[in-house]
């Protein structure tokens, strides 16, 4: 898992900032592991439609083999991990539902309980088939071992969210930072306050609280004054209130504290011309901090 979660960070580390307060609801399961491995067949090989036919069949096939594998060992987790790419890769082709992944993430949520990826699609899957009860669940599960763990805490805000419970997607924001110095002296590293903090300026900016979203951004800046995220979600927040001339010495800083593979789309945000806000929803993800 840890090639799609490195790609997680990379994806989002920008889109928060760029879409922090107007928010987009959570990543769908199918493209959290859309690209987790190569595709079975290339289709440039064949032209027409045969080549997508002829593939489906095959994930068909590989399911039915997966299936018989588990019928056997319920707990093959090479079986277990196998059956649910295939089936995502079938819902990438409108074959199938969601609630066929449900079942095996279930188990490698249970038998990996360290990798907390599976809890989290898992707990996306079920938002997605209307369960939202068994999505929190899942998400506090997580929390209640990790409590710094960004998926989950996005996924649980965007859940709330949707819910149209702002208040206690905020609260647990800011239980999560009020409790960060404990948890971090018992498991150093385990909570990125920063990426909390910009998150619940996300919050605050998705309903409209720009005053409170910018306090958050500013919080944040002084905590660290060398770490471009929430200096970046600051600027991205003025420019889309039209305060352009207060956004561009926030994207020019932001550029010269970012990593270099970052710095390019930085400054096509700064120079991108803002279009209009939709309703508020879900914000995205908080990224963990890019390692030097």
């Amino acid at each position: 898992m840890s090639q799609p979660r490195n790609r997680w960070i990379v994806q989002v580390v920008l889109v928060l900032a760029v879409l922090a307060f107007v928010g987009v609801s959570v990543v769908p399961i199918i493209a959290a592991f859309n690209n987790t491995e190569p595709q079975t067949q290339n289709t440039s090989s064949n032209p027409g439609n045969s080549p997508s036919s002829d593939q489906k069949s095959k994930l068909q096939d590989e399911v039915r083999g997966y299936e018989l594998v588990l019928q056997r060992e319920p707990e093959n987790q090479t079986a277990l991990k196998g059956l649910l790419q295939a089936r995502l890769q079938l819902l990438s082709q409108k074959q199938g539902d969601i609630q066929g992944v449900i079942a095996p993430l279930e188990k490698l949520a249970k038998l990996n309980p360290e990798q907390t990826e599976y809890a989290v699609l898992l707990a996306q899957a079920k938002q997605q088939i209307g369960d939202k009860e068994g999505a929190a669940q899942a998400y506090r599960t997580v929390l209640a071992t990790k409590p710094g763990d960004l998926k989950a805490l996005q996924g649980m805000v965007a859940l709330l969210l949707d819910q149209q419970r702002p208040e206690a997607a905020i609260g647990l924001l800011q239980d999560t930072l009020s409790a960060s110095n404990q948890t971090n002296t018992i498991q150093p590293g385990s909570v990125d306050t920063i990426a909390v903090q910009v998150l619940l300026g996300s919050v605050h900016a998705s309903q409209k609280r720009y005053p409170q979203a910018i306090a958050a951004y500013d919080q944040a800046i002084k905590k660290d004054a060398k770490d471009f995220r929430p200096v970046l979600a600051k600027a991205m927040l003025l420019k889309r209130q039209g305060k352009a001339a207060e956004a561009k010495p926030l994207f020019d800083s932001a550029s010269a504290l970012a990593p270099a593979q970052y710095k390019d789309e930085i400054n096509k945000a700064a120079t991108a011309v803002p279009t209009a806000a939709p309703a508020p929803a879900a914000p995205t993800p908080a990224p963990e901090k890019p390692k030097p």
